[in-house]
């Protein structure tokens, strides 16, 4: 009951920093569609992967335990042991991370939130064109900042990835059907992200159409946390819609049978 009773309060106070923050990206703001298919064990697992590697050194999704991760995503457990277990020894532990709230919030000036529920209270959208939209910036105290979420606290923390972008400027509306055919044309010159253009200056381990499917990923799973029983419960939606229609069926059937012989 203790345990229910702190989930409500995460997600009534990740709705509050939500609400607060939406300043920096509202309704208005332009966000990229991921397309997201919640059957794809290998999207999903890669998403796991890059979660532990890349992010529960900061935040933790501790309402989700491994063991269950596992299970849901068909990881077998030697190889959860071997590639995501680096925070804890135990199959069921919670997915806690390591770092101290005292030492995060020294050095990042706010603790990292978890991001159990993230992609409940700012939507898969949202989530895919922040982590694709980070860029260089001296005047930070960290060294970057994100277009989509102003003077953001967080680091690139997978800048080996993508690689060092740098702010071009926002994209106007009225030139944003010809730049979006000059990059279907398979132009490197520049990306655009949301409503910014970026400059690629120094390229990562990916290549952006590499690091964009891996967003994707990233975004399925965090999608997966915030209620991992829906890759079980669209199945048990389909059986019991067709449970429904042969009921309907057989009752018709049925009702005919008992009305033959008064017609």
């Amino acid at each position: 009951m203790k345990k229910i009773t702190t989930l409500i309060v995460a997600f009534a106070a990740s709705a509050i920093v939500s609400s607060s923050t939406f300043a920096a990206g509202g309704s208005d703001v332009a966000l990229d569609k991921v397309y997201m298919n919640m059957s794809d064990k290998a999207s999903l697992q890669n998403g796991a992967k890059l979660f532990v590697n890349y992010c529960l050194s900061c935040h933790s999704a501790e309402y989700a335990r491994y063991n269950r991760v596992a299970e849901d995503l068909e990881i077998p457990l030697h190889r959860l042991k071997e590639n995501l277990m680096f925070t804890t020894e135990k199959e069921g532990d919670l997915m806690k991370t390591t770092m101290p709230a005292e030492d995060a919030k020294e050095w990042f000036g706010v603790t990292p939130p978890d991001l159990t529920l993230v992609a409940r209270v700012r939507k898969p959208d949202w989530i895919y064109t922040y982590l694709r939209a980070f860029y260089r910036d001296d005047s930070s105290p960290s060294g970057w900042n994100n277009s989509l979420f102003e003077n953001v606290a967080m680091p690139h923390a997978m800048y080996e990835l993508q690689g060092v972008q740098k702010l071009m400027g926002k994209v106007d509306k009225s030139e944003q059907g010809a730049l979006d055919a000059h990059a279907a044309q398979g132009s490197d010159d520049y990306t655009i992200v949301g409503d910014a253009k970026f400059e690629l200056v120094h390229p990562g381990k990916m290549t952006p159409a590499e690091f964009d499917t891996a967003m994707a990923d990233l975004t399925s799973f965090l999608t997966y946390l915030g209620e991992p029983a829906q890759l079980k419960r669209k199945t048990i939606g389909v059986y019991s819609i067709a449970f429904v229609i042969l009921l309907m069926m057989l009752c018709y059937l049925l009702k005919k049978e008992y009305w033959r012989d008064v017609h």
